[in-house]
Parts: structure tokens; sequence; C-alpha cells
């Protein structure tokens, strides 16, 4: 599959995992869950869903997602949530809760061009 397709096709998956990651957020820091551990839980929401469609769409094989592919994703998703979690809450911290509401779709929007080339040559490959 070509770059550009791939391409695409991740702005599709990541735009559903997006959406769900940051209304798990608001939804649970809105409720009074600290705003780094309702982060943690909505990427972890995302994660779940973004794992499964990049894997058998947008970087789809004629390998089947194994451990090796979901061990990989887990390492890459760590390291991206504690970036994530770090630029967000100093953004809560400093600005206030609704900023950080407001920052954590740039922030997302950041780390999801490193999550391509990540998930394109080390993790489904």
């Amino acid at each position: 599959m070509t770059l550009a397709r791939q391409g695409w096709l991740f702005l599709l998956m990541g735009f559903l995992q997006w959406i769900l990651d940051w209304a798990v957020t608001v939804a649970l820091s809105h409720f009074g869950v600290p705003l780094e551990v309702a982060n943690v839980c909505g990427r972890i929401t995302g994660a779940l869903l973004g794992f499964w469609l990049n894997g058998t769409i947008t970087f789809s094989t004629s390998t089947p997602l194994g451990r090796r592919h979901l061990v990989r994703f887990i390492i890459a998703w760590i390291v991206l949530t504690i970036i994530s979690t770090w630029a967000v809450g100093l953004v809560g911290h400093s600005a206030g809760l609704q900023y950080a509401w407001l920052a954590k779709p740039v922030v997302e929007a950041v780390l999801a061009v490193a999550s391509f080339f990540i998930s394109r040559y080390w993790i489904y490959r």
C-alpha cells in the first residue's frame, strides 16, 4: 500500500481514536478525576480501538496481528502517553483545565505524526 493511502487511512482511524480519547478525557476530568489520570484513561480507550483499526485496515499485511505487533505497540504507546500526559498536564497546571482540554487535540496531532512513522516502519512491519 502506498504511503499516501496509508497516511489517509491513518488520519481517518486516528480521528476516530482521537474523538474517543478526547471525550473520555474531558468526561472523566469534568467529573473530578485528576487530569493526568483522565488523559491516560482516554489514551487507553483510543489505543484499544487504534491497535485493531490500524492493524487490520491501515497497515494490514498478510500476517495477522500477533504478539510482536502488540508488544511494539505497547512500547510506543507508553512513550507517547508519557509525552502526551506531561504536555497536557503542564498546560492544565499553568493555564487551567479548559485550556488543557483545548490543548489536548494539538498535542495529540503532533504526536500522531510520530506515531504514523513508528507504526508504519516498526509496529506493523
